[in-house]
């Protein structure tokens, strides 16, 4: 599993970054630390996940798109991959996340665009959409 992480430092400026980079993936995500001796295949699906964003992370990436992270997850496993979120975008990723968890997503972003047969068809930051009515009759049935 240590390899899978390493293999994400292969640009220069990752590589001479690598061990801090990885302290760091292992401080987001303490069971890949736990694990990493471990081959990835024998990872639980968050496990899985977390090593999948952790490997992103080593390349040390300006822009991150992560896409239905919470897809098939256990809720408390789902809770610290959104803890690792908001983290990895507080120490200055910009996340582009696609999600089809929309109380969840809305809780954890600064704007939202909504999606319908590949077009926006609504956009704003997270706060206003949660206040718009059309928005709300959409998507929460109420």
């Amino acid at each position: 599993m240590l390899e899978n992480l390493e293999l994400g430092a292969y640009n220069k400026r990752a590589r001479q970054r690598r061990k801090q980079t990885l302290r760091e993936v292992f401080d987001l995500f303490p069971i890949l630390e736990e694990k990493k001796n471990q081959l990835g295949t024998l990872l639980s699906g968050g496990q899985q996940q977390m090593l999948a964003i952790g490997r992103a992370l080593m390349s040390l990436p300006d822009f991150l798109i992560l896409d239905e992270v919470s897809l098939g997850l256990a809720p408390v496993v789902i809770d610290q991959l959104y803890k690792a979120i908001v983290e990895i975008n507080r120490r200055g990723t910009t996340i582009l996340l696609v999600e089809q968890s929309i109380q969840r997503c809305l809780d954890t972003v600064h704007r939202a665009y909504v999606m319908e047969h590949g077009r926006i068809v609504l956009s704003g930051t997270a706060e206003e959409l949660k206040n718009n009515e059309e928005f709300k009759k959409a998507y929460f049935g109420v």
